[in-house]
C-alpha cells in the first residue's frame, strides 16, 4: 500500500496541479502527510523536474514487475554519494547569507562577537555561578537557521534539556559558559562551531550558520564519574641529584 502511495505522489510531483484543495478529514490530511514526508525524503536530492520523471520511471518498472537489470541493484552506494554531493551543493548556496545573518547579529545592541567567531547577546542576565564545560546544566531553547526556520525547540517538545556541556557543539560550550542560571540569550554560530562541513538531520546543511536562544534553567556540578575521569596536574620531574 505505502509503495502504491509512493508511486501516485511521484506521479503528482510532475503533473502540476491547479487549485487542488488542502484535504478537509482525518483520513485525507493522513494521506497528504504522507505525501509530504515523501517530499522530505526526497529533498536533499533537489531533483529538477527531469529527474522526478527518472525516479517515477524506476518505481513505475519496480510497481509493473518489469525485469530490473542487475546493473541498477548496485547503485546504494551512487545514492548516497549523490545525496552527499546535492547537499553539498545547496549548503554552499547559502554561505553568503550566513555570513550576513553572522554580520548583522554582530552589530546588534549589546551583542559581542568573541574570538571564535561566534556572536553573543544577552537577552535577560542571571545570578549566580557561570558553568563550567565538565558541568551538567539544564536548559531550554530554540534553534533556528538564517531564514527563520526553525529545526529544533525544547519548548515545543515540553521538556527541558539535561547534558554534559562539554558534549556539544562548540558555539553552546562557549556561549553557554558565559551565562548564569535564570539567564536567556542568543547565541549565532558560523560553521565551524556548528555542524561544519557535514551539517546535521534533514535541515541544517554543510556549512550552515544557527541561530540558538538559550535559557540557562539550572547549572548542576559533575557527576562522580565526571570528576573522577579528569587527571591530576602533572607534577614536574624533580631534578636528577648529583
Amino acid at each position: 500500500m505505502f509503495r502504491l502511495l509512493l508511486f501516485i505522489v511521484l506521479s503528482l510531483l510532475v503533473t502540476p496541479l491547479y487549485a487542488a484543495e488542502l484535504p478537509k478529514v482525518d483520513e485525507q490530511k493522513t494521506f497528504y502527510a504522507i505525501g509530504l514526508s515523501v517530499a522530505r525524503s526526497l529533498s536533499v536530492f533537489n531533483l529538477t523536474p527531469a529527474e522526478v520523471a527518472l525516479v517515477q520511471q524506476g518505481i513505475a518498472d519496480s510497481f509493473n514487475g518489469k525485469k530490473i537489470d542487475a546493473e541498477f541493484l548496485a547503485y546504494n552506494a551512487k545514492i548516497q554519494e549523490l545525496a552527499r554531493e546535492r547537499r553539498k551543493i545547496a549548503g554552499e548556496k547559502q554561505v553568503g547569507a550566513g555570513k550576513e545573518f553572522l554580520e548583522k547579529a554582530a552589530k546588534e545592541k549589546g551583542a559581542v562577537k568573541t574570538t571564535s567567531g561566534m556572536v553573543y547577546n544577552s537577552l535577560l542576565e542571571g545570578t549566580g555561578t557561570s558553568p563550567k564545560a565538565t558541568d551538567v546544566v539544564k536548559v531550554n531553547y530554540r534553534g533556528t537557521l538564517v531564514d527563520g526556520v526553525e529545526f529544533d525547540s525544547s519548548y515545543k517538545r515540553g521538556k527541558a534539556l539535561e547534558f554534559k556541556l562539554s558534549n556539544v557543539i562548540s558555539c553552546w560550550v562557549e556561549g553557554v559558559q558565559m551565562m548564569k542560571p535564570g539567564g536567556k540569550a542568543k547565541l549565532v554560530c558560523p560553521p565551524n562551531l556548528a555542524y561544519g562541513e557535514n551539517g546535521s538531520g534533514e535541515m541544517i546543511l554543510p556549512g550552515a550558520t544557527l541561530a540558538f536562544e538559550v535559557e540557562l534553567l539550572e547549572v548542576m556540578a559533575p557527576s562522580p564519574a565526571d570528576k573522577a575521569a579528569v587527571p591530576e596536574p602533572v607534577k614536574p620531574a624533580e631534578p636528577a641529584k648529583k
